[in-house]
């Protein structure tokens, strides 16, 4: 007798067969595109290093301190990225970026100094004009294919970005019983890590520029908004309506993480202002419930209520979409910031301090007074000495003189600190 194999077996094992396969392709085509661009990339480090670096440090047109923080780590860069070429193109990519990412500390310094490149070179550009006639020279050079030496500095930060996907790709299709598999998931890990902090730098950058044009837009120096840890997020007119029934004048309202600004345009025919705000009002968001009156539905427009602890503020618009979009800005704020208050607040009670030391405990030390303290209480510091002379020689209109101002001083009522979560008015 002789057996067949079922058509059901044969066609399972023909799809593994052809998933396979498929997987093959495309990581052959990964890894292709990866040797050809880490090529191109390596040649254009090259032009940097070769031609601007070296012969900078060689003619000293720029101070070494001036050239390193145009420059950075880039040297440092390209010499690492030539021993990975070298991996990529005998094909021994796990092998090869296992080597690659204990080097990625140069890409982080790269990051984290990119912004200051980018300005102490515009100020060189500007002031130094050996240095501005270098550059344009050595830009018009064929190898450069007029490409400018600020578009050539960001290519680490791009770079970075291809590495993440390419790998993701080599993952994916790498079997989990490849020798490759394992360090390229580690790869994978700590290249994302590096892709994640140039995002958040890049997002901290654009942040701080709109503080600054905020800034810029309000009259005077009272109203004060670059303030670390403050974000941006929109701004736009509303209309606010007064408490007691008056017409809603339009208002302008700048909304960050934490608080929430409201200002007035300056008169247009100011010379220096007419194009400026009047910061009125700040109010923090940290205490703030925000509810809609109407604007539910599809109607002409809504109406917003903000509570805070000593103030009521009541926004209008009779655009339904700006009312929604400003709806979800302000809920959005106020839940993430009392989310973090939260966390920043929290305590673990089984970590408290003792209220004395195991020495305190067993050593009691004595008191020269013979006066029992309470634990958990502050002594108070003994009276100074008073010397008969000096309460000789103070005549009695002078006593009660100094006793009238002490009772005078005495009277005036302790000033409060203000609350953090009232209303600020400029």
């Amino acid at each position: 007798m002789s057996f067949s194999p079922s058509p059901v077996g044969l066609m399972d094992s023909r799809s593994v067969q052809e998933q396979r396969e498929k997987w093959q392709r495309k990581k052959t085509r990964t890894a292709r595109e990866m040797v050809q661009t880490e090529q191109k990339y390596c040649d254009e480090l090259q032009l940097v290093n070769t031609y601007f670096v070296e012969i900078l440090k060689a003619k000293g047109t720029l101070r070494q301190d001036i050239r390193e923080s145009i420059f950075s780590t880039v040297t440092s860069i390209y010499s690492v990225n030539q021993s990975l070429l070298v991996r990529l193109e005998k094909g021994e990519f796990g092998r090869g970026f296992d080597d690659f990412c204990p080097h990625l500390h140069y890409y982080v310094t790269y990051v984290d100094n990119i912004q200051n490149a980018s300005k102490v070179l515009a100020l060189q550009v500007k002031k130094n004009k050996a240095f501005r006639r270098f550059k344009k020279l050595q830009e018009s050079r064929p190898e450069f294919h007029c490409c400018k030496l600020e578009d050539l500095l960001l290519l680490p930060l791009q770079r970075i970005q291809q590495y993440k996907h390419f790998l993701r790709d080599l993952t994916e299709n790498t079997g989990p019983h490849s020798p490759d598999f394992q360090q390229l998931s580690r790869s994978v890990e700590a290249v994302s890590e590096v892709a994640q902090r140039i995002q958040d730098n890049a997002r901290s950058h654009d942040n701080q520029l709109q503080l600054r044009r905020v800034q810029k837009l309000l009259k005077g120096t009272k109203a004060k908004v670059i303030v670390p840890g403050r974000w941006y997020l929109r701004e736009g007119w509303l209309r606010a309506v007064p408490p007691k029934g008056a017409e809603a004048k339009p208002k302008m309202f700048f909304l960050f993480s934490d608080v929430l600004l409201q200002a007035k345009h300056c008169n247009r025919l100011h010379p220096t202002n007419g194009d400026k705000f009047a910061g009125q009002r700040f109010y923090p968001l940290r205490d703030c419930t925000v509810e809609k009156v109407f604007g539910h539905t599809k109607s002409q427009g809504g109406l917003l209520s903000l509570t805070f602890p000593k103030a009521k503020l009541l926004l209008m618009s009779s655009n339904q979409e700006d009312i929604d979009d400003w709806y979800r800005s302000l809920s959005s704020a106020v839940c993430q910031l009392k989310s973090r208050n939260t966390v920043i607040h929290q305590r673990d009670p089984l970590v408290r301090r003792p209220l004395r030391s195991n020495q305190d405990d067993s050593t009691p030390t004595p008191s020269t007074h013979n006066n029992t303290t309470t634990p958990g209480r502050k002594r108070m510091a003994p009276p100074p000495p008073q010397t008969p002379a000096s309460t000789t020689s103070r005549t009695p209109a002078e006593t009660l003189s100094s006793a009238s101002k002490r009772v005078k001083l005495s009277e005036g009522p302790e000033e409060s600190a203000p609350a953090g979560s009232s209303c600020v008015i400029l």
